[in-house]
């Protein structure tokens, strides 16, 4: 069954990776980006059939979080999926040398909060309108037993408050309304592939398939999450990390 798809963060690596993933089944998608729509451009031309719309916002700002919120349910009446993918890269560029306390704060606005209030926007109306519908977040792999770092001290926080405040979102909107959690673990984005060797060896050493992930097999997470396949999976974390290793 097609349906309506809105993808936060979609010109990024993995959440380009889920609106690839979903274009290929012919589903409507109301795609998100920040600054880079190149990406969604080159996308639509290559599946020129598929409804798509594009809405840039900046995320980190509450009302543009509620005005996109509106504008993907209003596009087509209503929404299936919703799918959060939009984190602040913290990892690479101008980024990577902020203080951890400016982290800290972009990933809270970010991260936590918009993937909160959109998701809580998204369960009421579908809810409200009688309609049947998945929320999708994503966490880390390394949540439940952290990581050495300041980056990891960062990301630990904001995703294991995702991932604890989408278990509690499931219990209040069933059963119209399924939240789940995608947890990736070492993910060949960009940053993987610039990562110094002793990264490679450690993403490796990892996984007890002995590589990276890759943004499509989130993708492919993803969509059998969002899918009838899934229709009876609801507040679970689904790691997408090839096996940890301990």
């Amino acid at each position: 069954m097609l349906q309506t798809v809105f993808i936060t963060g979609a010109s990024g690596g993995i959440g380009l990776a889920v609106a690839r993933r979903f274009a290929q089944n012919g589903d409507a998608l109301f795609l998100h980006y920040f600054s880079n729509r190149e990406p969604l451009d080159q996308l639509q031309a290559e599946f020129p059939d598929v409804p798509m719309q594009f809405a840039q916002a900046d995320l980190a700002q509450i009302s543009e979080q509620d005005r996109l919120a509106e504008e993907a349910w209003n596009w087509r009446g209503g929404i299936q999926s919703v799918i959060q993918t939009a984190g602040v890269d913290i990892l690479t560029g101008e980024r990577k040398k902020w203080t951890f306390e400016q982290k800290l704060t972009a990933l809270w606005n970010v991260d936590v909060q918009a993937s909160m209030r959109i998701a809580r926007n998204a369960a009421q109306k579908i809810s409200a309108a009688g309609q049947k519908g998945t929320i999708l977040l994503i966490g880390w792999d390394a949540v439940d037993w952290g990581m050495a770092g300041d980056s990891a001290q960062l990301f630990a926080a904001a995703k294991g408050a995702v991932t604890a405040f989408a278990r509690s979102l499931a219990q209040g909107v069933g059963p119209n309304v399924r939240v789940n959690v995608l947890a990736p673990g070492w993910i060949q984005t960009e940053w993987g592939k610039q990562a110094p060797a002793a990264w490679q060896k450690h993403a490796k050493k990892d996984s007890l398939l002995d590589r990276w992930g890759t943004p499509q097999e989130v993708a492919d997470a993803a969509f059998f999450l969002c899918s009838e396949n899934a229709a009876f999976l609801n507040g679970i974390v689904l790691p997408v990390d090839g096996g940890k290793r301990f």
